[in-house]
């Protein structure tokens, strides 16, 4: 246990990406952060924020990988965050998958169009 505290919970990974991989959650259940109650939003990001400056701290990693994952690949149908220690050099390159690209900048604007309308859809004129 490296965090706990009457609302969330943090532990090492038992199969860390780097030794000082923590996973933070909250106590109550929660299967992704789409469920997530908004009031535990800033104490979760709080917390993830605390851990991975201990991480430079207490290891001297000289910074941190955060993710989440909602559903695909998520191994534990509980909301949790990956806070994993970094190093240069440490041998992680970017993400864990393959990268694409838009076939041009059309393309890239209406993948922004549509994201835009969803996360506010008084927001669909183009910016």
């Amino acid at each position: 246990m490296v965090l706990d505290e009457p609302d969330l919970v943090g532990f090492l990974d038992t199969r860390p990406v780097f030794k000082g991989h923590v996973l933070l959650l909250p106590r109550a259940h929660v299967d992704t952060l789409l469920e997530l109650p908004g009031p535990m939003l800033a104490p979760l990001l709080a917390a993830t924020q605390r851990v991975a400056a201990a991480l430079g701290a207490a290891l001297g990693a000289q910074g941190t990988f955060v993710a989440i994952n909602n559903v695909v690949s998520q191994s534990v149908p509980h909301l949790h965050v990956h806070v994993v220690p970094r190093t240069q050099g440490d041998g992680l390159r970017g993400f864990f998958w393959p990268r694409t690209r838009y076939a041009d900048e059309a393309e890239a604007a209406d993948y922004a169009t549509q994201i835009r309308a969803a996360v506010d859809p008084a927001a669909e004129k183009p910016v």
